[in-house]
């Protein structure tokens, strides 16, 4: 099996409904995000896929979540905009484009990160 990386980054506001804590209250992140793409082979020029395409697919997901409050926008207004929830909102806005998408993970803080796959 053979994996891929790239990684991306955008900056929000969010606040946890429902947290009792400091989270409960508006604060933002410089967010990081990697995504993995795993194929058991290789296309003809021996990638698994382009790491043009994969940054390419990734920032235009990203461009829609920079400066925003998160909560504003619809997904979220359901989801709590968590590390979690926003991993999965990425991977299924990245998953029709990229059929060999593995994950995403998203960092909050150079500590803490969620992953999601299918």
């Amino acid at each position: 099996m053979y994996s891929v990386k790239v990684e991306g980054g955008f900056s929000s506001a969010h606040n946890l409904r429902g947290y009792k804590g400091k989270c409960e209250e508006l604060h933002g992140h410089n967010w990081k995000v990697e995504i993995t793409a795993s194929k058991s082979g290789l296309d003809k020029i021996g990638f698994v896929l382009d790491f043009k395409y994969l940054k390419m697919k990734l920032n235009k997901v990203l461009e829609k979540l920079d400066h925003t409050y998160l909560n504003k926008i619809p997904y979220f207004k359901k989801a709590n905009p968590t590390s979690e929830n926003i991993a999965k909102y990425i991977y299924s806005r990245l998953k029709p484009g990229i059929p060999v998408l593995e994950s995403v993970t998203v960092w909050e803080n150079n500590t803490s990160s969620a992953t999601y796959e299918e």
